[in-house]
């Protein structure tokens, strides 16, 4: 009997079983709610607001005088994404020229930035390095600097008559002008072997209005000193990222697999890039987000030049609102560059989950605590 009564639940006087816990849980949920109505209301002000005010900027004609809010302000709809993409014209050229620019910056500056980040963390790393504490200030310093310093310091380097021509001098070269050359690298290659004109095959018929020529140019001179600075200005940050990550992978691990007979590539590629393979994803997602936003650089070194080969999508952005004031095709081009980095974040995600299934399951990491 002593039994049952502590089983049963509690009634109350009518028969019906009480809810208190349910009161109790809502209560929870309340205070939950209270706690964090800053936070919501601070993000829809400053972050959630301004987009949807840009995006109906982006379906308007507005030149930037008065509120883009007002009756008087044309409603044009998407015509301002589709003379990006489908009307001949300037427009279309411009931003389809910014797009090669871009896609020749990530293809070189995402895997130079990661794979240097990683050979410096695997530095640092090592524990029979002495000065630890140097190197990894030294390595780190160039991300905490003023990136417009550091423009600007280039800038000077790769003058005509600056460092970098000089040491070339030195041995025997004769530098670029590395901000008055408009040829890509691909076109300065092949000019070497006489090749100066395109072939028939590559005159014309490439996407976006420009010719599989201008597409395939490669990034020219000034973008490759751009490409450079950014390498060594952010391969700092990403360094200290695959250092705690490093850190993080069992010391037991490596030396099992060296007792097993693994030599010391076998371990990294086998033991120690597993391990740490959710930095790598956070390194390339990271790159991959920056590399498409990059624009203090251009704005200071090129703007755009020479001849639109260091145009980008953000400097374009920022040029077609704030110089031609045409502030809804700008709105429109850098909405349509949030969903290009959007859908290549995603595409970079799946690759890297379908690699990892197809690994055996030991190499998998799984969170602690699990079999």
């Amino acid at each position: 009997m002593a039994i049952d009564s502590l089983a049963a639940p509690a009634t109350s006087s009518g028969g019906t079983p009480r809810r208190r816990r349910s009161g109790v849980r809502g209560s929870e949920n309340l205070a939950g709610w209270l706690f964090v109505a800053p936070v919501v209301v601070i993000l829809g002000l400053f972050l959630l607001l301004p987009i949807l005010m840009a995006f109906w900027v982006s379906l308007t004609g507005w030149n930037g005088q008065g509120s883009p809010f007002r009756s008087g302000v044309p409603f044009v709809g998407a015509d301002n994404y589709t003379r990006l993409f489908t009307v001949d014209g300037l427009a279309r050229q411009d931003f389809m020229i910014s797009l090669r620019n871009n896609i020749y910056y990530v293809l070189f500056v995402v895997p130079a930035q990661t794979a240097l980040a990683l050979f410096l963390a695997l530095v640092v790393n090592n524990r029979m390095l002495r000065g630890k504490s140097f190197f990894r200030t030294a390595f780190y310093f160039p991300s905490v600097t003023s990136s417009v310093a550091i423009s600007i310091v280039f800038l000077f380097m790769f003058s005509s008559t600056g460092a970098v021509n000089r040491l070339l001098a030195m041995v025997g070269l004769d530098g670029p002008q590395w901000f008055a050359d408009s040829r890509g690298v691909l076109h300065l290659l092949l000019g070497l072997v006489g090749v100066d004109s395109p072939p028939t095959a590559l005159a014309d018929g490439g996407p976006g209005g420009l010719s599989w020529w201008d597409w395939l140019a490669g990034p020219s001179v000034a973008m490759l000193s751009i490409i450079s600075l950014v390498v060594w200005t952010t391969s700092g940050t990403f360094m200290l990222m695959f250092l705690a990550a490093l850190q993080g992978v069992p010391v037991a691990l490596d030396e099992a697999s060296a007792l097993d007979g693994a030599n010391r590539w076998q371990r990294f590629r086998h033991v120690t890039l597993p391990m740490i393979r959710p930095t790598m994803f956070l390194v390339l997602t990271l790159g991959l987000i920056g590399s498409w936003q990059v624009f203090d650089q251009v704005y200071v070194m090129s703007q755009g030049n020479p001849a639109k080969t260091t145009l980008t999508p953000a400097y374009l952005s920022y040029r077609t609102a704030f110089q031609d004031f045409d502030y809804g095709r700008g709105a429109a081009i850098s909405f349509v560059l949030f969903l290009i980095i959007i859908l290549l974040t995603l595409v970079q995600r799946r690759l890297l989950a379908e690699r990892d299934a197809s690994r055996p399951g030991w190499l998998r990491r799984r969170p602690p605590g699990r079999s």
